[in-house]
């Protein structure tokens, strides 16, 4: 769409960056959106908020000059509406020609792309261990990594390939072009080396930065029940097996092998206090199962899931911070922020939890999402099957993660 070439709109509109759109959305003010994509790609993947009010209007109703009265009576005319599409070239000619109809019109620089670039670091303010820990937020795809820091040294769990850059600007010398905590301003005086970049398992939802970051000299970790599914450079990197332990400064990084979103998947008990549950666990749901084997394996996954769940994961202490690598429209950030929750609090909540084989695995099984877009060649990209170049990993992972088993949350249930 936005690789067409629009008229110049009469009138000269104002831009607002997906960060300046994000910040409104955050303080909870009332933002109106036309996004002028199409329909289709509208429904899959979209900005929304509890305070967000969406409306899809396709940008092709604006290419005649006389706009159907129909279309211009879908958008409100009553207050400022940030136009938006996939780059940023239609919603500028959109907003142009509503803004000559007499609308208070704006709209979103480089449209979602721009969104699916914003990265934000939170730090999790109720972990306990040695160091401090950030929780990377990529609010368009709902993908979560972690950094933790300590005594000059650092590492990441769950890098994503397109923010390659960004973590060791955070670990070394921070950009002063990104957003920062007081937290990442600390790492920075601190000046600490990045000597891990960790995976959970393999992705399914956006390419891994693991390689890219042993490309510049961290030490890449894969799990090596992972390898089984044919990942091809396993050779150069580190393969954590269960019990296997990373330390950063003080900081004791455990693996914990944690089988069922995937027969590979990994978890990493950071110092005692946080564990990186990849995909196995979320804030608001369990782990898909189907992602591995397909339709015809999931109720076997299912079944390993729910035994990973009772003796892996839900036996470690109550105050054990659980930290997933996705979150959803249906999560609830806890109060410093972060998309973290204890298990005990999780068990509580979460009747899933509580629940005997049989009930769990038709549970899980009853409401998947549709599975990510492109899964099949992102996963190929992270097992090093197929070569991506940037662009094209980054166009791959744009959209939903859909991760987890269900379509809402089965927090409160």
């Amino acid at each position: 769409m936005d690789d067409m070439d629009f008229p110049t709109p009469d009138s000269s509109v104002e831009s607002v960056t997906a960060s300046e759109l994000k910040a409104r959305v955050d303080a909870g003010e009332a933002v109106t959106l036309l996004d002028s994509r199409m329909r289709s790609d509208y429904e899959e993947w979209r900005i929304d908020g509890d305070t967000v009010e969406s409306v899809n209007v396709p940008y092709f109703e604006f290419l005649d000059e006389e706009i159907d009265e129909d279309v211009l009576a879908t958008i409100p005319d009553d207050r400022e509406v940030t136009v938006l599409c996939a780059k940023g070239g239609a919603s500028e000619f959109v907003a142009g020609a509503l803004k000559d109809r007499g609308y208070d019109v704006n709209h979103l620089e480089e449209g979602m792309n721009g969104w699916a670039r914003l990265y934000d670091a939170v730090e999790v303010e109720r972990y306990e261990g040695s160091g401090t820990l950030l929780q990377y937020q990529r609010p368009s795809t709902g993908c979560l990594g972690y950094l933790v820091y300590d005594d000059g040294e650092a590492a990441v769990i769950d890098p994503l390939r397109a923010f390659t850059d960004r973590y060791l600007e955070d670990a070394a010398e921070l950009s002063s072009a990104s957003p920062v905590s007081q937290a990442q301003q600390d790492a920075a005086e601190l000046g600490v080396d990045l000597e891990y970049a960790i995976d959970t398992h393999v992705h399914a939802d956006h390419v891994s930065g693991v390689r890219e970051l042993a490309e510049e000299g961290v030490e890449g970790v894969i799990p090596a029940a992972s390898v089984d599914r044919g990942v091809t450079y396993a050779n150069e990197m580190t393969l954590a097996e269960d019990g296997d332990e990373f330390q950063v400064g003080d900081v004791t990084i455990e693996t914990v092998y944690t089988p069922g979103h995937t027969s590979g998947m990994t978890s990493f008990l950071i110092d005692g206090e946080l564990l990186a549950t990849g995909d196995t666990l979320f804030v608001e749901s369990v782990a898909r199962p189907d992602l591995e084997e397909g339709a015809e394996g999931a109720e076997d996954a299912s079944r390993q899931l729910h035994e990973t769940l009772q003796e892996r994961i839900l036996s470690l202490p109550d105050e054990t911070l659980i930290g997933g690598a996705h979150f959803s429209d249906a999560a609830l950030p806890a109060e410093d922020g972060t998309y973290t929750a204890p298990i005990g609090e999780l068990r509580e909540k979460m009747a899933a939890l509580t629940m005997n084989e049989a009930e769990f695995v038709e549970l899980v099984l009853s409401d998947m999402p549709p599975r990510p877009a492109n899964h099949e060649a992102i996963i190929a990209t992270n097992l090093g099957q197929e070569e991506t170049d940037d662009e094209e990993a980054f166009e791959l992972e744009l959209g939903p993660n859909n991760c987890a088993a269900s379509r809402d949350s089965l927090a409160d249930h």
